[in-house]
């Protein structure tokens, strides 16, 4: 049997700017337009990994920010490595920990060499620089290692922002330098740069120049999906994935709302990730061809329609809306199961008609009958109340 390559992207058909392909790792192969469920701290929450892989997930996404903390990385790596620990045997992208770090923690100092912050857990002082980083990701035996960098948002002052910007690309060739120090695991795992510059096309075709003369085996677009909102975040991604290497994959990270996915692979981007999915169904939000629904919605109490009739997945297959709306409003877990399941499972879907979309030379009249239907206010409307029985 013909082992698979450390890492190898192949475009597969193009439609516009829109690309599929396959991305070939050692633990298998990544379908291109991907989304990766996001396991935070080794779960995808509410779900068992094998669900996970049966709503079509080739890779998943883990934090190394929450597993430096708890259980700890070296914890993680002297019991097997983060794959054996949660039973995920695919690809698992780890973030480097830098966005969780400003965001979450109590930031006590940022300096060129890292971050000094204090755990949202317990207090205790860490410091996370793109060395810690590296290793960290390393021991939790991560397939897709991401560059330290820092994420300033988009509506702060532009000196500011290039100064954050410049930085993360210096950041950048240390997480390089320590990642191919890391033996073993750099054989076999591949590494991805971040492109900063917030809206700014100019600072971050400086950041994408310099990314490519560092090399990576793939590239991130960081900075958006942090406040700025769809219609910023689609203008500058009209530039932002063409200033990156044609010939690796494109991720936009922490993105988003299904029409979010479209939007940006009608750009060119190649790779997702988002905890909406899970978050919302926990939430009592389902997502479907017609729009999303709220579950806590009283129109759904007599509801014997499944969440979705163009979905194919098993809760859409067994469970009714009257169902789902009693496990919402009674608080009861298996509701934020279910509904977790089947916003996965339809992301997933989601992702697959475009593929085939694109392969099919036919991605424009996707996009525009998606969003047609999606975005309707009366579309939403009759998903709402298809199906609805009259009291008895």
């Amino acid at each position: 049997m013909t082992q698979q390559p450390r890492f190898h992207f192949r475009i597969e058909a193009t439609d516009g700017k829109a690309r599929t392909g396959r991305i070939a790792m050692r633990r298998g192969e990544i379908r291109t337009p991907a989304f990766m469920p996001v396991g935070t701290a080794a779960t995808v929450k509410a779900m068992k990994p094998e669900s996970v892989r049966a709503t079509g997930a080739d890779i998943i996404l883990g934090n190394t920010y929450h597993l430096m903390l708890r259980p700890g990385a070296e914890r993680v790596a002297r019991l097997g490595g983060l794959h054996r620990f949660m039973n995920w045997d695919r690809p698992i992208l780890t973030d480097s920990g830098g966005y969780q770090v400003m965001s979450l923690s109590d930031l006590t100092k940022l300096t060129e060499k890292g971050v000094e912050f204090r755990s949202h857990i317990d207090g205790s002082r860490h410091m996370l620089t793109p060395e810690r980083s590296m290793e960290i990701q390393c021991l939790l035996g991560s397939d897709i290692v991401m560059a330290f960098d820092e994420c300033p948002r988009a509506d702060r002052p532009m000196a500011e922002i290039e100064a954050s910007m410049e930085m993360s690309m210096r950041w950048a060739q240390r997480s390089r330098d320590a990642f191919d120090a890391g033996g073993e695991h750099a054989e076999n795992a591949a590494l991805f740069g971040i492109q900063q510059g917030a809206l700014d096309e100019s600072l971050r075709a400086r950041s994408a120049e310099a990314l490519r003369a560092i090399g990576f085996d793939g590239y991130a677009i960081g900075g958006l999906a942090v406040g700025e909102g769809q219609e910023a975040m689609f203008a500058t991604l009209d530039f932002a994935p063409g200033q990156l290497p044609e010939d690796a994959p494109r991720y936009l990270m922490g993105v988003g709302k299904p029409d979010d996915l479209v939007g940006a692979v009608a750009r060119g981007v190649d790779m997702f990730d988002c905890v909406l999915p899970t978050r919302s169904g926990r939430n009592g939000q389902a997502f479907t061809w017609s729009g999303p629904l709220n579950l806590r919605n009283a129109g759904h109490a007599e509801d014997t329609a499944p969440l979705d009739e163009r979905c194919e997945c098993a809760v859409c297959g067994t469970y009714s809306r009257a169902y789902l709306h009693h496990l919402t409003k009674a608080g009861e877990m298996l509701g934020a199961m279910l509904l977790t399941e089947h916003n996965l499972a339809f992301y997933q879907q989601l992702m697959a008609a475009m593929r085939k979309a694109i392969a099919e030379g036919a991605f424009e009249k996707f996009r525009v009958d998606f969003l047609s239907e999606y975005g309707s206010t009366c579309g939403r409307e009759r998903a709402t109340t298809r199906g609805k029985q009259a009291p008895s």
